[in-house]
């Protein structure tokens, strides 16, 4: 099963685990220190939020689309770079609380996504390994251009 993913800098954890709580009537997934995760099944969508220090207002963090398999990731990095896009790979992250094999592109808007499989839990939110997932300074080529462009986000 496939399902969007929404993740969003948010200045309450708490307030916000409650309100999203109560709007999806559902707990969440997972809850660790600034970081909680709901796993909704209708509509299908994974919502990450991620506590921001100085941040008066949620704003988006990056968008994704959560897949079963690292096979998936493998092939959505395929269709992504035959289609000209600009990729970076990330196999074997630890990030946000779980290891993963992921793929980041972004949009005209410079908005980050990742299509992405959670392998396995893990204990820390932040970016274990040499690329940039929840500090935003990974860098790919942009297949087109090749320059670097810089990948964004986590989880």
């Amino acid at each position: 099963m496939s399902r969007v993913q929404l993740a969003l800098r948010v200045p309450d954890l708490a307030a916000s685990v409650a309100f999203y709580t109560r709007l999806f009537g559902a707990e969440p997934a997972k809850l660790r220190d600034g970081y909680a995760n709901f796993a909704i099944v209708e509509p299908p969508l994974k919502l990450v939020l991620i506590e921001g220090a100085g941040n008066e207002d949620t704003r988006l963090d990056h968008l994704g689309v959560e897949v079963d398999t690292t096979e998936a990731v493998h092939a959505a990095t395929a269709r992504l770079g035959d289609a000209g896009l600009p990729t970076t790979e990330e196999n074997d992250t630890t990030c946000c609380y779980a290891l993963q094999d992921k793929v980041w592109v972004h949009g005209p808007g410079r908005e980050p996504w990742e299509v992405y499989v959670v392998k396995a839990d893990a204990d820390t939110l932040t970016k274990q390994q040499g690329s940039a997932c929840c500090a935003g300074t990974a860098a790919t080529v942009d297949n087109e251009a090749g320059a670097p462009v810089a990948a964004g986000g986590c989880c």
